[in-house]
Parts: structure tokens; sequence; C-alpha cells
């Protein structure tokens, strides 16, 4: 009887043996393929901010290098005027359209796989599009590199969630500071980069297809990672929630963040389409009014990686969007009362008011719990704002060729930054989108 209860006391202990060591052993695997976890390789967290800060100087200049040889390109395919303000409007509507599709991807295949293929898109798109030949040729390999762009758009926010959950701000600083690094750099550099290259506008343009390229081989090794295990580990009710998608139109707070998205992206264009423009009827030289506009745009530099740091730090955000919006009226109003006499204080204060963007994309990683929720979140922001932003540029346009001046297309800026206000303040407010849609 006592050998009986001795070999069941060893089997017993056994068992418990066995259970810690496969309790031991499960904990270890989840925290090599958890990002962020102790047991994370450092070279993958290094691969994953080279990522990131290569992927972010790739996301703009597509835009901005095809801005500063537009009347080249225009004259070489025999462009209309029609169809050259169609290629305007196209960035906006590929970032709606295909940014949608996103989540989707990343829950197929994995956030890093997705950014890897989108910056092989755009390195595809720039490298063909100067040598397709014709006018749909060329829109087709640009809806190519917009379509990477796009889903690298959604993604970012949910690459630096999920690999640095405890550091939102400073990431999505880093990214932000060098996405406008590279959205500037594009309008900088083109013209003189084609002049070295022998002026044609197509080596010109073809030149950022190398930048591109150099963005997939951080994420070539990565691409594997799903991140099924991290995605169990960020939020409380881990693998039930992670394949059930959010009711995101449920949720006020990414109502109110995509309508803030787009205001903010509204103002942003119409700066970049305009701007200029208006220095130039005020009587400020044509050489003058472009270097205005890049002093709007060089502001996004610093402020990209100063804002989102502070932001994350205070349980409302709100105070920051009034005060970029406060900016953003300043300079509108100045605009109109003397827009030659202050022209570098109102390039400077709506370089100020610009900043609106890096401040929402942090937000988009606060106002949900989970990678799966950051990805809807991000999505539906996005693609939802970028459709908001497509006919405001437009609609200055006609009213600046109807009215004769720019009295009515600044009143109207001023106008809408009164709502990006409203919308960003409740955006700001310390919830998550997973709480409002469980309600």
């Amino acid at each position: 009887m006592s050998l009986m209860v001795s070999e069941e006391t060893r089997t017993a202990e056994t068992r418990t043996a066995m259970s810690s060591t496969e309790r031991g052993t499960a904990a270890t695997r989840i925290q090599e393929t958890t990002p962020g976890a102790g047991g994370t390789r450092a070279w993958a967290v290094r691969l994953v901010v080279l990522g990131i800060v290569l992927s972010a100087l790739n996301l703009r200049p597509a835009i901005t290098s095809l801005g500063a040889l537009l009347e080249e390109v225009r004259d070489g395919l025999g462009m209309s005027g029609g169809v050259a303000g169609l290629l305007t409007s196209v960035p906006p509507l590929c970032f709606a359209v295909f940014g949608v599709a996103a989540p989707r991807l990343a829950r197929r295949f994995g956030p890093a796989a997705v950014v890897c293929a989108g910056m092989a898109a755009i390195t595809a798109g720039l490298l063909i599009r100067p040598y397709v030949g014709g006018t749909a040729g060329f829109l087709a390999a640009s809806a190519l590199a917009l379509m990477g762009i796009a889903v690298s758009n959604v993604l970012m926010p949910v690459i630096v969630k999920r690999w640095f959950p405890d550091r939102v701000g400073s990431m999505t600083g880093l990214y932000s500071m060098a996405l406008a690094l590279g959205t500037s750099a594009a309008a900088a550099v083109t013209v003189p980069l084609t002049d070295a290259l022998g002026g044609g506008w197509r080596s010109g343009l073809a030149v950022w297809a190398a930048l591109a390229a150099a963005a997939v081989l951080p994420w070539l090794p990565l691409v594997r990672d799903r991140g099924t295990a991290a995605a169990r580990q960020e939020s409380p009710r881990g693998a039930d929630r992670q394949h059930a998608p959010l009711r995101i139109t449920r949720s006020r707070t990414a109502w109110a963040l995509a309508v803030f998205f787009g205001l903010q992206a509204t103002a942003a264009y119409i700066t970049m389409g305009w701007m200029p423009q208006i220095f130039r009827d005020a009587g400020v030289p044509a050489g003058t009014a472009g270097v205005l506009l890049a002093v709007t745009m060089v502001m996004g530099v610093p402020l990209a990686f100063v804002i989102p740091r502070v932001a994350t730090r205070l349980p409302h955000q709100g105070p920051i969007v009034l005060v970029l919006g406060a900016c953003g009226l300043a300079g509108y109003a100045g605009l109109y009362l003397a827009p030659a006499a202050g022209a570098w204080a109102w390039a400077l204060l709506l370089g100020v008011s610009n900043c609106a963007f890096p401040l929402a994309l942090t937000m988009v990683g606060m106002r949900a719990h989970s990678g799966p929720g950051v990805a809807q979140l991000s999505a539906f922001a996005q693609s939802t704002g970028y459709l908001i932003s497509i006919p405001g540029p437009l609609l200055v346009g006609v009213l600046y060729q109807h009215s004769g001046g720019w009295g009515l297309p600044l009143a109207l800026m001023a106008a809408l930054m009164v709502p990006q206000m409203v919308v960003g303040f409740l955006a700001g407010r310390d919830r998550t989108v997973e709480d409002e849609t469980a309600r």
C-alpha cells in the first residue's frame, strides 16, 4: 500500500515538473516571438527602427518630386491641364481607396510583410512611371506607387504600437520627423538632381526609386513575423478579440479622429498647393514664395518629433489641438491683412499649424488598446479623412478663379479650421474605440 502511495506521489511530482517545464518553454517561446519582450533579439528591434525611418522617408517623395517637375512632365507627355489637375487629386483618392485594405492584409500576412510589399510597390511605380510611355501608363504607375504608400500609411502606427507600446510618442515622433524630412527634401532636391543627371525629367523622377528600394531591405527578415503572440499580449481579452474586427463606425472617437484627420489634410494640401500663389499675387518674388513654402514644410521636421512626445504625456490632447488651430487662424488672418509684409511670420505659423498631422497619428496609436484595433482605427481614420480632404484644394481654386482674389478662399480656410479644432478636441479625450464599440 505504501509502495502504491509512493509511486502516486512520484507520478504527481513528475507531472508537476513537466507542467512547470512546459509553462516555462511556452513562456520562452512567447518572449522570443513577442516584440519588445526581454527575449527579443536586439538586431530585430534595430531593423524595425531602421525600417520605420526609411519607410517614412518614402511616403511623400512620389508626390512632391512630381510637383517639382510637373510642368516638364506635362510638356513631355502632352498632358492637358485637366489631366494634370486630376493627377494632383489622385494621391488622397488612392490613400482613401487602398488604405481600407491594409488591416485585412495585415491580419493575413502580418504588418511587416505588407509594409515590405508596399515599399516594393513604391519602388516599382517610381522606376516604371517615367519610362512607361503615355499619360495612361504614367497614371497607372503612379497609382501603383500610391497604393504602396497608402497601405504603409495605415500600418506605420500599427508597427509602432506593436513593437514599441511604451514609446508610442517618441517613435511616432521619429516616424513623423522622417516623413516631413522626406517630403521637404524631395521638393527641394528634385530639380537640382535632375540638372545634375543631365536635365531629363525622367531620370529626375526615377532616381527616387533607389531610396524606396533601400526601404525594402530592413523588412525582409521580418516578413514571416505575423505577430500572433504579440497580438494576444496587447489586450486583456487577447485571442478572443484578435479575430473579431471592431464595429468601428459605432465609435464617436473614431469619427472625430477621422474628421480631424480629413480637415488637417485639407489644410495641408491647400497650403502646399496654393500658398506660393498667394504670396506671388501679393507681390512677393516667385523664388521667395518657393522658399516660404519650404520654410512651412521644414517646420514639420523638429515639431513632428516634439509634439507626439508631449501628446503621450497628457491625459487629453485637446489643448495641443487648440494651440495648433490658433496658429492656423492667425496665419490665415495674416495672409489676408498683410500677406507680403509679414510673409515669414505667416509661413512659420502655418508650418506650426500643419503639425496637426503627427498629432493625429499619435492619437491613432493612443485611442486603441490592441494592434488590430490600431489597424482598424488607422484605416478608418485615414481612408475617411483623405476622402474628406479631396474637395478642399479644388474648391479653393474655384473660389479664387470666380472671385478674382484671396478673400473668399482665405475665409474658407479659416472657417474649416474651427470644426477641425472642435473634432480634434473631442478625439483627444482619454478613451479607446474598443471601449466605445463594446457598449
